[in-house]
C-alpha cells in the first residue's frame, strides 16, 4: 500500500491541535520534527551525548508530518485537513506559515522511518523513558523505567512539556496520592506517578487512539491495578477528590478545563499541575486559575514552554 506524507509547517503552539486534526482526519501516523531539538544537547539513558541529523529536521518551527493511505478520497480530505488547520485561527492558536506539502511513501518505509526519532532518554531525576523495542539496559538503576510504544498516538514521553510534568510531578506528588491525568495521551504521566507511588490514577483522553495506546503501556508497565483509563471530554461528569490533577494540554484547554469545575475536584491541599502552556499564554491562564480560587505557587520552563503549578488559594 502506499501512503501520502502529509507536511504541515507550523509552530510549538500548534503542534497538538495539528496533530489532533490529522488523527481524526484518518492518519494512519504522525511524526514530530521540531527545530528547537536541534538547539539542545539530548542525553541517551546510558549517558552519552548523541547528536541529531539537521537534514531531518526544519530550519525553524515545527514539521507536523502525517501518513494517509493513497485512495479516492484523499482529496477530500486533504481538502477537510487544510480548512480545519486554517480554522485553528479562529481560536488565536499561531499556525506560522501553515505551508501544506505532500510526498508517497510505501508502507514498509512509513512502519520504520520514524522510529528513528525515539531513543532511551533519561528524565527528571527519577526516570528512564526507552521505547519499548530498545534493548535498554539502565545504568542507574535507582531511576524507574517507563516503556512505552507510541502507537498511533500523540507523545513518546520526550516533548518539553511532558518532560515539565514528570518533573513536577517528582517534586510535588504526595506519596499514596489520587491523581487524575486530563489529556493522558500515551499514558506516560499516569504511568510516572504510579511509579512515584500514587495509589490510584484516573487517566482521561477524548481520543479513542490515545485511550487504546494508554491501555498498552499501562500494562507494559505493569501499573493496570493503579491507573484507570478512561475515555472522556476533560473533567466532565468526573467525580471525586483528588490530590493531584496534572493537566499537559494547550493553554486553551487549561483554561477551558478550569472553567468546567476542575477546582471542585482537587481536594483542599491538592495540587493541579498544568503544562503544555506557551510564554506568550501564561497570564490568560494564571488569570483564569485565579478566577477559580487557584494561586500558583511555581513555574517551570523549558525553552517556549511553561507548566504552572497552582494550589487552592488560602
Amino acid at each position: 500500500m502506499k501512503w501520502s506524507e502529509i507536511c504541515i509547517h507550523t509552530t510549538e503552539e500548534a503542534i497538538e491541535a495539528v496533530t489532533n486534526i490529522l488523527y481524526e482526519a484518518g492518519a494512519g501516523g504522525v511524526v514530530i520534527e521540531d527545530s528547537q531539538d536541534l538547539q539542545q544537547e539530548w542525553t541517551s539513558a546510558e549517558g552519552s551525548i548523541y547528536s541529531l541529523d539537521p537534514a531531518d529536521y526544519p530550519m525553524d518551527g515545527v514539521n507536523v508530518k502525517a501518513y494517509l493511505p493513497v485512495n479516492s478520497f484523499l482529496g477530500e480530505t486533504v481538502e477537510e485537513i487544510k480548512q480545519s488547520v486554517n480554522n485553528l485561527l479562529l481560536y488565536d492558536i499561531d499556525l506560522g506559515d501553515g505551508r501544506i506539502t505532500f510526498s508517497e511513501h510505501n508502507e514498509e518505509e512509513w512502519a520504520t522511518a520514524w522510529k528513528k526519532y525515539y531513543k532511551p532518554v533519561s528524565v527528571g531525576k527519577r526516570f528512564y523513558v526507552s521505547p519499548t523495542w530498545a534493548d535498554f539496559q539502565p545504568e542507574d538503576e535507582s531511576r524507574h523505567v517507563i516503556e512505552l510504544d507510541p502507537g498511533m498516538a500523540f507523545g513518546t514521553g520526550t516533548h518539553p512539556t511532558t518532560i515539565l510534568c514528570i518533573e513536577a510531578l517528582e517534586k510535588y506528588l504526595p506519596n499514596k496520592a489520587d491523581v487524575l491525568d486530563v489529556g493522558t495521551g500515551t499514558g506516560v504521566l499516569s504511568i510516572a506517578a504510579a511509579k512515584l507511588g500514587a495509589s490510584k490514577v484516573l487517566a482521561v483522553d477524548l481520543d479513542h487512539v490515545a485511550v487504546q495506546s494508554a491501555q498498552l503501556n499501562i500494562k507494559l508497565n505493569k501499573v493496570q491495578d493503579i491507573v484507570e483509563i478512561r475515555q472522556n471530554n476533560l473533567s466532565d461528569n468526573i467525580e471525586g477528590s483528588y490530590d493531584v490533577v496534572v493537566a499537559n494540554l494547550l493553554a486553551e484547554l487549561v483554561i477551558r478545563l478550569s472553567e468546567g469545575g476542575v477546582a471542585d475536584l482537587i481536594g483542599s491541599n491538592g495540587l493541579l499541575i498544568a503544562s503544555g502552556i506557551i510564554k506568550p499564554k501564561k497570564d490568560q491562564v494564571v488569570t483564569a486559575l485565579a478566577r477559580i480560587g487557584l494561586s500558583v505557587i511555581d513555574e517551570m520552563e523549558s525553552g517556549d514552554w511553561i507548566a504552572l503549578v497552582a494550589k487552592k488559594a488560602d
